[in-house]
């Protein structure tokens, strides 16, 4: 990680702990998303300033137009392991030179398509692989894989049960 990176995120540290410690309202963030639904299972979410596409497989429905759901979540979760290991790096002194993750999950559709009551819906598994490249010992990019585990966000979603409340909301067309 280079010099200034490594400057930038020890910044964000100091400033966000410097902030919290003073008002913990200040650790509390919103992130907010929409979706509208579009082709046969398709979709654009709004994050923010952003968008990005959301489509199935045919196998699904969809005509693989952009990846699905389930693949955004791996995405999410993969994405979220590199800051976290950065962030977690800079915190314990410990140099990175490059990080890569890859991940993969098994899906078993009869739980989607209501074929099985048993079998949930999402994915039975997980697994995950992070590499580390750099010039410290085995031992010290353990104490940093312990502490990117333990601070994840994604991760955590996925561990731990996070109350959903879901709403709908019916709105009459008139054809």
């Amino acid at each position: 990680m280079t010099t200034a990176a490594v400057t930038h995120l020890s910044a964000i540290v100091a400033a966000t702990g410097d902030a919290v410690s003073e008002d913990a309202t200040k650790a509390h963030v919103v992130f907010r998303a929409s979706a509208q639904a579009h082709d046969a299972v398709a979709s654009t979410v709004r994050l923010g300033k952003y968008s990005v596409e959301v489509d199935e497989p045919p196998a699904l429905g969809g005509e693989n137009t952009a990846p699905n759901p389930v693949e955004y979540y791996l995405a999410s979760l993969l994405s979220c392991h590199v800051v976290t290991y950065r962030f977690w790096a800079e915190r314990l002194g410990i140099r990175v030179d490059d990080i890569k993750a890859r991940a993969e999950g098994d899906l078993d559709v009869r739980g989607f398509f209501g074929f099985d009551d048993a079998v949930r819906p999402g994915f039975g598994e997980v697994r995950v692989v992070v590499t580390i490249t750099g010039p410290e010992s085995r031992e010290r990019y353990l104490e940093l894989h312990a502490a990117a585990e333990a601070h994840c966000p994604v991760l955590d979603l996925t561990r731990n049960p996070t109350p959903v409340v879901s709403v709908l909301e019916t709105v009459e067309s008139n054809g």
